[in-house]
């Protein structure tokens, strides 16, 4: 199971950054409870995977390319516990994200919780303001 497991929450990430909704989405359970309140404020929420990637494909394509480091995975039963770097890339400025996650998943790997638990920044801050412009420029063309 650890290896489906850790597999799922790769194939999270690795579908965020290659845009493949699809990959990213087979890897959750039909319900993920999402927390990424200590980075963006709010409250987590219950979603389903097709919720989570349409959020997600609203943003992460205003940037040029984005780059998930996942490390120091440790799982204990249905509980993993892993670090994270992310990269967001917009021409040759970079938005850099630290943190950990601490992940729930069911019994046949697939992700039911996932809480960020976030670190710190640095790099160019102003980088998500302009994906999401860049996105509503699409949206306009």
């Amino acid at each position: 199971m650890a290896t489906t497991t850790i597999q799922s929450i790769l194939d999270i990430f690795e579908g965020a950054d290659e845009r493949n909704w699809q990959k990213a989405s087979n890897a959750m359970a039909n319900k993920v409870l999402l927390d990424y309140t200590s980075m963006t404020g709010g409250e987590p929420a219950l979603l389903t995977p097709q919720e989570i990637t349409a959020a997600w494909a609203n943003f992460l394509p205003g940037f040029d390319k984005t780059h998930h480091q996942l490390s120091n995975f440790q799982q204990q039963a249905n509980t993993v516990t892993f670090d994270g770097k992310a990269d967001h890339y917009i021409n040759d400025s970079v938005w850099t994200v630290i943190g950990n996650y601490y992940a729930e998943t069911e019994a046949d790997g697939k992700v039911s919780l996932l809480r960020f638990n976030f670190k710190t920044q640095s790099g160019n801050t102003e980088l998500p303001a302009i994906a999401t412009a860049n996105i509503q420029k699409s949206k306009v063309n």
